[in-house]
């Protein structure tokens, strides 16, 4: 069926999951009028039990449509993809119980949205997906939450900052004081625990990726060193954002003929810096011990996460330096809670972009910002995302 006339026009996968009901009450109380939307999930008295707290914040979602989907079950994710012109899922590890979803909707034509941080799970889906999307038409979107939204869209907003056709640098340094949920724990030691097949994955993508002619785009993992800049220690993260920005560059000349992007934690006190290197070393050798990461796995239940006076609480920010020509310019991405609130924020937008935003005619697995790019920046500003540039010298 053609996209224009499908009964929906976002369903939201695993709304009944932590993040996915945050995502559900934005859309909720965000959506226009006109939108028509449903929820969908494998358990329907859970559905049935979130229509009804949205429709407390919207009476009208009392009569919101409730899709019965598994994704273990590739006829009812074909059924779902083929109802909707998007479809964004909260369900992960999307490693385990992704993949089923990105077929469906590269076969049916349909724009997808995740919010994985997975490598493997994203190169894993270009290798076997890429070319039937771009076939059909469907916009894969992965790592669109916190991982890599704001990171991504935040050095599009640097890189327009400078100037054009000469090597631009620039390095990212994050700060936050937030928390995590259950769901988001096991994404993390999954991926962790899967460096051989995440490293299989990566190399069997440069195999099929086609190779920039003439051009350079590059995200170096960087060393431990203390930045001037930003007055504080940074430390390299190896998370999927660096890949995701480095793939935007690859596909947008505007980011120069020879761009390179390192990203880091910002930590202000050298020993809490030591501290979480010491930490983060310890929890990725744990592990790579299966019965070890099935009891770190346990210890935070999915589906659970912080609660909203803890999510209140919480910040994030993201400075950027970037160089080029001869110029230097400060850029800062910044916002409230990011794991939860202001991830399931970029989805419901992301979703809404994808739906009604004059985008570019481009198919196949893309990166936010090549996918949405400025449209999105602009809806993330509105709903209270500070894009903004700090200095120039």
């Amino acid at each position: 069926m053609e996209p224009s006339k499908r009964n929906y026009d976002i369903v939201l996968f695993g709304a009944t999951g932590f993040v996915g009901s945050l995502t559900a009450q934005y859309l909720a109380t965000h959506a226009p009028d006109d939108c028509r939307w449903a929820i969908a999930g494998r358990n329907r008295t859970k559905l049935e039990r979130l229509r009804e707290r949205l429709a407390e914040l919207n009476p009208s979602c009392a009569t919101l449509p409730l899709v019965t989907a598994d994704s273990t079950d590739p006829a009812s994710l074909r059924t779902l993809a083929e109802s909707a012109r998007v479809v964004a899922t909260t369900v992960g590890p999307y490693v385990w119980y992704g993949e089923g979803l990105v077929e469906a909707c590269a076969e049916a034509g349909t724009d997808y949205l995740d919010l994985t941080g997975e490598p493997e799970f994203v190169d894993t889906m270009y290798v076997r997906h890429d070319a039937r999307a771009r076939e059909r038409g469907a916009r894969l979107v992965h790592a669109c939450g916190f991982d890599s939204a704001p990171h991504d869209l935040g050095v599009l907003f640097t890189v327009q900052q400078l100037p054009t056709g000469v090597p631009l640098r620039i390095d990212g340094f994050v700060r936050t004081n937030a928390t995590f949920s259950g769901g988001t724990l096991a994404s993390a030691l999954t991926a962790l625990g899967r460096g051989a097949q995440t490293a299989r994955a990566a190399k069997e993508r440069r195999l099929h990726e086609p190779r920039l002619v003439g051009r350079r785009a590059r995200a170096p993992l960087g060393a431990p060193h203390f930045s001037k800049e930003t007055g504080t220690w940074a430390l390299p993260m190896p998370t999927i954002d660096p890949q995701v920005i480095a793939r935007s560059a690859a596909a947008d000349e505007r980011y120069g003929p020879d761009f390179r992007y390192r990203h880091f934690a910002a930590v202000k006190h050298l020993p809490v810096a030591i501290g979480g290197v010491a930490a983060v070393s310890a929890v990725a050798a744990v592990t790579q011990l299966p019965p070890a990461r099935e009891w770190l796995m346990s210890r935070y239940e999915a589906g659970n996460g912080p609660d909203e006076a803890r999510r209140r609480r919480s910040w994030f920010t993201v400075r950027f330096v970037g160089e080029g020509g001869g110029r230097r310019v400060f850029t800062e991405v910044s916002g409230g809670d990011p794991g939860y609130d202001e991830t399931a924020k970029i989805l419901a937008e992301a979703a809404l972009s994808l739906a009604f935003d004059k985008l570019p005619e481009i198919a196949g697995q893309l990166t936010p910002a090549t996918a949405m790019g400025p449209a999105l920046t602009e809806r993330l500003r509105a709903a209270g995302m500070r894009f903004r540039v700090a200095d120039t010298r």
